[in-house]
């Protein structure tokens, strides 16, 4: 009797450990964006306006330069400012996506 204890202790010891890889990688994931292809814009949710209603994005700015603010994303600031997140890793082949930092300035045009 013990030793058949000990081994569904095992077993459910071997689902959990399963279960908590599987959470991990759905929260990577959600994290990442999901299975979005490389390069590309995501649809960020619709700003609101002064009037409250949604749907009505600024147009596509015309500013040549971008200073970098604290929090910035580079998806983020392609969909601010209408320029696509491949246009501006062409523009800026030195950038790391993953470390803006705050100050720097990334051409846009």
């Amino acid at each position: 009797m013990k030793q058949h204890n000990s081994l569904i202790a095992r077993i459910l010891a071997a689902l959990a450990l399963m279960a908590a890889v599987a959470v991990v990688l759905v929260v990577v994931s959600s994290e990442t964006g999901g299975n979005t292809e490389e390069g590309a814009v995501q649809n960020p949710p619709a700003r609101q306006g002064n009037n409250g209603a949604q749907g009505n994005q600024r147009p596509a700015s015309k500013q040549k330069v971008y200073e970098v603010q604290e929090g910035d994303t580079l998806n983020g600031i392609a969909s601010e400012k209408g320029v696509s997140v491949d246009r501006i890793e062409r523009l800026n082949p030195d950038l790391d996506p993953q470390a803006l930092i705050p100050g720097q300035e990334l051409k846009l045009r």
